[in-house]
């Protein structure tokens, strides 16, 4: 017995995870605007698809509990049909079927056209970066490659995306001109490992062309990078970063660790001298530029004494921007074979004192810009604030830039100049110029 009326026909689409994953919902709305069908992203609809994420245990959980909710709507009759896609569907399909049966089919993340026909719509292959974009209308996401080449020994992706897939660059440029042409002004570019772009395609690391492209793309303010990996790091992208205004002076390549022990059982293809040498090229050839990274504690054999390398390292290292994750044993993967042995509290304590310290850092480093300007985009209005970030700061992940509703109006999507008046840890204070 239906219980509310929901308007029929209406798909919604919710998207966990990562921002791979918010790009993948994009296309598939796109797709099923581009059919007549009506789409909604996480608002009422009674057919439900759901874009799960398998990456680690918590996003499992989430994307679980998720169906789950779905289901219990379904058995109340507020929602028609539950459709399940993406990396936690494609890892564990017949596991899925087996313990959630009423969901109505589950595809995996290559079966888009199978999910479209599912939901009554066609396959367009002319649509290039038709998109219904999910973001703030200033910035947007820009896949340029699908899937995953390298060995790391704790990472499922390669499991659940495949092997290394580049765009091509014209494709790319399309894509690039119809989010400007809808007031895009910042690209984020995103794939599992940006530093192989183009390996498949050109045979040869092209990222540095594909920037050079993109820079031309009338509209576009900001190119910001993300998800590059050390290992064979193609160095003309910086002189590309330095030449071109467009692109932020910001990289965000994902570390792991720094002990040498760690690094050759996670099967990183580096060494602690060979990552900090990387580093301190980088600092030379862009001095201005925001480094963000990553980092794992708690892997299996991670002794007290790898801790305290990685420890003194990220003290010497002083990272603009860091984020820590603790381990998690993912079956089918190389570490998988071996024992999961750092008890769970260990593993919490180390994530915390890494946060502490590099809470620290940020601060130090936020009080050397009290007194700067710096060129700002607004994301939001929140409370008394307006919300905005500087180049050198990511949606969602990095520093925010606060100013004052109550004293200067200014419109969300635009740019602006501020000085820094006050600084946190994590956020700055400013006032517009």
């Amino acid at each position: 017995m239906r219980t509310k009326t929901i308007k029929k026909n209406r798909i919604n689409v919710v998207t966990l995870g990562c921002s791979k994953n918010v790009y993948d919902s994009e296309v598939l709305m796109g797709q099923l605007k581009a059919s007549g069908k009506d789409v909604v992203h996480e608002q009422e609809g009674n057919v439900v698809v759901i874009n799960t994420c398998g990456f680690i245990n918590n996003a499992k959980e989430e994307s679980v509990n998720t169906i789950l909710e779905f289901i219990q709507k379904k058995e109340a009759g507020e929602v028609d049909k539950v459709f399940v896609t993406g990396c936690l569907s494609e890892r564990y399909k017949p596991d899925l079927q087996k313990e959630i049966p009423n969901v109505d089919q589950y595809f995996g993340t290559t079966e888009l056209p199978g999910l479209l026909k599912a939901l009554g719509a066609d396959y367009k292959h002319e649509l290039i970066g038709e998109r219904l974009t999910t973001t703030p209308k200033n910035y947007a996401y820009l896949k340029i490659a699908e899937g995953c080449d390298r060995p790391c020994s704790f990472c499922a992706i390669p499991l659940m995306r495949g092997k290394h897939k580049s765009t091509p660059i014209e494709q790319l440029v399309v894509e690039a001109e119809k989010l400007a042409a809808n007031g895009v002004k910042e690209l984020i570019l995103i794939a599992q490992d940006l530093t192989y772009y183009g390996l498949d395609l050109y045979k040869k690391r092209n990222l540095s062309e594909l920037l050079e492209n993109l820079v031309k793309v009338e509209g576009i303010d900001w190119i910001r990078l993300h998800y590059a990996f050390p290992t064979g790091f193609p160095m003309d992208v910086l002189d590309v970063m330095k030449r071109e205004p467009k692109i932020c002076n910001y990289l965000d390549i994902p570390l792991q660790h720094i002990s040498d022990a760690i690094l050759k059982s996670m099967r990183r293809g580096t060494t602690k001298e060979k990552t900090t040498k990387l580093l301190k090229e980088f600092r030379a050839k862009v001095p201005e530029m925001t480094i963000r990274t990553t980092l794992i504690v708690g892997y299996p054999g991670e002794t007290e004494e790898d801790f305290q390398t990685l420890k003194e390292w990220v003290k010497e290292m002083r990272f603009e921007r860091l984020g820590c994750f603790t381990y998690s044993h993912e079956e089918n993967t190389h570490a998988y074979n071996l024992e999961d042995n750092v008890p769970e509290e260990v593993k919490m304590q180390r994530a915390n004192e890494i946060m502490e310290l590099q809470s620290q850092i940020s601060w130090e480093l936020n009080q050397e810009k009290i007194g700067k300007e710096f060129k700002v985009v607004l994301d939001r209005k929140e409370g008394n604030y307006f919300v905005g970030r500087t180049e050198f700061d990511s949606p969602d992940v990095d520093n925010e830039v606060l100013i004052d509703a109550t004293k200067t109006y200014l419109k969300t999507g635009e740019f602006t100049t501020i000085k820094v008046v006050e600084a946190e840890d994590f956020d700055l204070y400013g006032e517009v110029v």
